[in-house]
């Protein structure tokens, strides 16, 4: 029923955890962005920012043709919106849901994200740099330690995608140098996501894809040399 674009990244097991969960058929196709595969003509035909996840529904609830998605926070929506799960039907519990889905995607990804950035594959490490984000991905961290006070969940009592689109952010919290023990709301929290069968299930994709090189010098071009003219170019 669903194709999923996917490579084993925080992004990639957003997807992989509600689907998990759900119980959705899905089948993996794989995108090795090392190797410049988001870059094909026919995947940026329906992901134009060549960026995986994506996904092809080939039975939408319409019955029309096939539908696809591109950005991992539309994707989580509209999932949750397929199945009727994981997303409250209420204003309210919506709208808490989707401040949580939006406050990852504006904040803790792409923070984060330029922690393992200047951290891990940047070719001159900048102190600065990696102070700044390895600081503002702290502050991110107490901000959700202190949503997850008196709350099983983001959301409340309930897991919803909100807790699916952090908590793949948080499992590399030793390569962003952050001490969960600091955070005990967001340890417990954390500790009670990594337990669950789906969770498991869904991590055990990312065993099919360890044996692929580490990154290269062509693949840090790849990954992190783009410009426009250039994604243009592998277009063609």
């Amino acid at each position: 029923m669903i194709e999923l674009y996917y490579w084993p990244t925080p992004n990639g097991h957003k997807i992989t955890l509600l689907l998990e969960e759900a119980g959705l058929g899905y089948v993996i196709k794989p995108v090795d962005i090392s190797a410049g595969e988001q870059f094909r003509p026919d995947f940026l035909a329906f992901s134009p920012n060549n960026r995986m996840p994506a996904i092809i529904d080939t039975a939408p609830a319409d019955g029309g043709e096939p539908i696809t998605v591109f950005e991992s926070g539309a994707i989580l929506l509209y999932l949750a919106e397929k199945t009727g799960q994981f997303l409250p039907d209420d204003v309210r519990g919506r709208k808490t849901v989707t401040e949580w889905l939006f406050w990852q995607m504006g904040g803790l990804g792409p923070m984060a994200g330029q922690n393992h950035h200047f951290g891990t594959y940047a070719p001159d490490k900048i102190p600065y740099a990696i102070t700044r984000y390895v600081n503002e991905t702290n502050r991110l961290y107490g901000v959700l330690d202190r949503r997850l006070a008196g709350r099983n969940f983001i959301a409340g009592d309930n897991y919803t995608i909100a807790d699916m689109a952090c908590y793949p952010w948080i499992v590399p919290h030793e390569r962003q140098q952050q001490n969960l023990a600091d955070f005990p709301n967001l340890s417990r929290w954390f500790e009670a996501i990594a337990q669950r069968p789906a969770t498991i299930r869904a991590y055990a994709h990312a065993d099919d894809y360890k044996s692929r090189p580490t990154i290269t010098e062509e693949s840090r071009k790849i990954l992190f040399g783009q410009t426009a003219g250039s994604v243009a170019q592998g277009a063609q």
